[in-house]
């Protein structure tokens, strides 16, 4: 089963001031926090803000790829989580063939931002990514899950890049 998210924020992690992307599904019920690099946050605060740049970025680049070659994005899942590393697959259509492409997760996630494309994350990541170093016996990891779980609205957006 997937379930659809949208971007909800970027945001940076206390204690590693690592970026990370939060997705929540439509519903509104599940948050899922993924860890990105600072270059693939960029690429996606550029899109969320609409901001534009004078030559094209390596995900418009890609995005302009697809279209040139009259395929689309038909959309993007997260689909694995194994040694606490996400899996993405970016789905396109071609010529009424479907193609299915391994990517990272913030890369397949700037680029279904910038196609339009739906996000979905496989139910079996969320409910791995429950209990990703958060139950592990560390302060470090109570600080994360105490942190995580008193985000609020307000506080996407709050960090620069």
């Amino acid at each position: 089963m997937f379930i659809e998210m949208v971007v909800k924020g970027l945001t940076l992690d206390p204690l590693t001031n690592m970026p990370i992307v939060i997705l929540k599904d439509v519903e509104e019920k599940r948050v899922l926090p993924i860890w990105i690099g600072l270059f693939e946050a960029n690429a996606i605060a550029l899109e969320l803000e609409k901001i534009t740049t004078p030559r094209p970025m390596t995900h418009d680049l890609m995005r302009d790829l697809i279209v040139g070659l009259d395929a689309q994005v038909t959309k993007i899942v997260v689909n694995d989580l194994k040694n606490s590393t996400f899996y993405a697959v970016i789905h396109l259509s071609m010529n009424g063939n479907q193609v299915v492409v391994d990517s990272r997760p913030s890369d397949a996630i700037a680029l279904a931002l910038r196609s339009n494309a739906p996000i979905y994350v496989s139910s079996e990541v969320v409910n791995k990514a429950r209990s990703i170093d958060v139950s592990q016996e560390n302060e470090e990891a109570d600080q994360l899950k105490e942190w995580l779980e008193n985000l609020k609205p307000e506080d996407f957006g709050k960090y620069q890049m």
